[in-house]
């Protein structure tokens, strides 16, 4: 195996076990400590999703021993089986956050992982966001360089991407040298996966538990020892030969200067984030115009390929289809006016007034759009035509305002699982998260 000492993944991997915590700016950790919050929320959610019952009583006939905690449930397995579950767990509602350099949802593939090996290894605060913010930081690179073209492919990145982001804060977490650091992401890369075609399933949020587990496995395989390809990502029939993507050297030169954790954008809709811009515009159409739904004649919405891909179902004929559906999110969101996880389940699928609303609204491919933007037309019995355009991965709010809303979003998904002053524990605990001495009583704690 030919040794390649000066590609894309070597430098990478240098940047993951170089970068002194110091030189992150405190903004950074600030953003970071509202991902974890958010991300903590939408886990506590997602915990008594159907899918983490299968996936807990699976592992549970496999054994293991108990080393970190099953979030919601009382239990601990061994760290792999910990990322896996509450990787999936954190997917499950489709409610985490998105990030547009990572070309899906980073936070799900990251913390479970390290979560899982900082209680193992009683781990304090500071060290386990700080290797968050490295691996985010590692597989927003990747992302970047795998462009569209990756996503438009077929390939979930979230899953793809997440392998090698987790591995890459586990290997920071665990202190790897940089050629360790290498094998773990080749570990790591040859393990990517994930297909688009199976959103609406199980397996969509399964994909974020795996590729948290795998990249936890690939850094502890690493660390002892074992090998894989040193040039992973740029090599011949390397990640970006195959699953779509190239080195950008004006990506690499700004490797470390920035940090991209500031443009997460958190959720507010428990759906698909391809669903949100049609409901955002469609929502300020109807109050800005005080335009009463029995009225509305037509609703027409212009979407990118990219939207219509993954939010593709028509009529839903679940609540977990009714994530991926713009007609059923923009006609819920109207109808009820609730978008949080009531919103789909499969009573509320069956509502005939949303019904009735599905079948005036129509998707059309926009080809000038390429991202998440929307354009909205709402045309009433009279004749009148209103119109709103939406992109809410630029419609990022402040920091200020983002952290006020993750903690009104915690306390709405952690309220049946923790009492009050659980919740307000975990919410003062997270907010110094920096300064927390120990991960392990922190889990234990909630």
């Amino acid at each position: 195996m030919a040794e390649n000492t000066s590609g894309m993944t070597r430098k990478i991997a240098e940047f993951i076990v170089t970068t002194h915590a110091d030189k992150i700016p405190e903004e950074a950790y600030a953003h970071a400590k509202v991902a974890f919050m958010d991300w903590l929320a939408v886990t506590l959610g997602g915990s008594n999703d159907p899918l983490v019952e299968k996936l807990i009583a699976f592992e549970k006939a496999l054994g293991g021993n108990p080393q970190a905690s099953i979030l919601g449930h009382g239990i601990k397995m061994n760290i792999s089986q910990a990322a896996l579950i509450n990787g999936s767990a954190s997917h499950a509602l489709d409610y985490d956050d998105t990030l547009v350099s990572f070309l899906g949802h980073p936070s799900v593939t990251l913390f479970p992982a390290l979560l899982a090996l900082c209680e193992w290894k009683n781990r304090n605060g500071r060290d386990f966001i700080d290797a968050y913010l490295i691996g985010l930081q590692a597989g927003a690179t990747i992302g970047v360089c795998a462009g569209l073209d990756h996503y438009m492919a077929g390939w979930h990145a979230t899953a793809t991407l997440g392998h090698l982001a987790s591995a890459a804060g586990c290997s920071r977490l665990l202190g790897l040298n940089e050629q360790q650091t290498v094998y773990a992401l080749g570990i790591a890369g040859t393990q990517a996966s994930g297909l688009k075609r199976v959103f609406g399933s199980m397996c969509k949020p399964f994909h974020a538990g795996r590729a948290s587990q795998v990249g936890l496995t690939a850094a502890l395989l690493a660390q002892s020892g074992f090998t894989s390809a040193q040039d992973i990502l740029e090599g011949p029939q390397g990640f970006f030969e195959v699953l779509k993507g190239k080195v950008n050297p004006d990506v690499m030169a700004l490797l470390g200067l920035g940090w991209d954790v500031k443009n997460i954008s958190q959720k507010y809709h428990a759906s698909c984030h391809a669903t949100h811009s049609p409901i955002e515009a469609a929502l300020s159409i109807v109050k800005k115009e005080g335009i009463s739904l029995d009225t509305i004649s037509s609703i027409s919405v212009r979407s990118s390929k990219l939207a219509m891909d993954a939010a593709w179902v028509k009529l839903p004929s679940t609540g977990l289809e009714g994530k991926f559906s713009i007609p059923f999110c923009v006609a819920n969101a109207l109808v009820t006016g609730v978008t949080g996880v009531q919103a789909f389940t499969d009573d509320n699928i069956n509502n005939p007034k949303i019904k009735e609303l599905i079948e005036k609204i129509t998707v059309n491919l926009d080809a000038q759009k390429t991202a998440l933007e929307s354009h909205v037309e709402i045309k009433t019995v009279d004749g009148r035509v209103y119109e709103a355009f939406s992109d809410i991965l630029q419609q990022i709010p402040p920091l200020d305002i983002k952290k006020d809303r993750v903690e009104k979003k915690f306390w709405d998904q952690a309220g049946s699982l923790l009492d009050e002053a659980r919740i307000k524990q975990a919410v003062s605990r997270i907010n110094d998260l920096e300064n927390l001495k120990s991960m392990k009583t922190f889990v234990e704690g909630l």
